[in-house]
């Protein structure tokens, strides 16, 4: 496997990094993101460190896209929202890795060009708590099908 030393993603490949997993194979990992968007909302990494999503080969791409539309389905089940957003992006860290968030609101996932306030102000994302992970790992990997083997927190 191809690592960076300094990429938090790589560390989480390597089982350094403690994440709360729903799926796990030879080439991609999926867990809950410790600042959720929504409750449910993950992230796929591949394994093999690609500092963008354009630099993935074009299997291992179809293979997280193809997860993420499976991922969706049960995040729709399980949140009740009617659509996830699945995004490629890198920008806080240069290895390639997709988001799916339950979309609650149109405005869930935005770009700055679309909102109208000049003075508009953010918050920190909230952290999860441990037992709300914890209970959304559990939901998902029920209705993936997947054990706790496959479940790190």
């Amino acid at each position: 496997m191809t690592e960076q030393s300094d990429c938090p993603f790589c560390k989480i490949a390597l089982k350094h990094y403690s994440v709360y997993e729903v799926y796990r194979d030879d080439q991609i990992v999926a867990f809950l993101d410790r600042g959720p968007i929504r409750p449910g909302h993950l992230q796929i990494v591949p394994l093999e460190h690609y500092a963008y999503f354009d630099d993935l080969p074009p299997e291992l791409a179809a293979k997280v896209v193809q997860l993420g539309q499976h991922l969706a389905k049960v995040q729709k089940q399980i949140t009740g929202v009617d659509r996830v957003a699945f995004l490629f992006t890198g920008g806080d860290i240069p290895h390639a890795h997709a988001h799916l968030v339950p979309m609650h609101d149109k405005a869930d996932i935005t770009s700055r060009r679309y909102i109208v306030e000049e003075d508009l102000t953010f918050e920190p994302r909230p952290r999860a708590t441990h037992d709300e992970q914890t209970a959304m790992a559990a939901k998902l990997m029920s209705a993936l099908g997947t054990t706790g083997s496959k479940c790190r927190q």
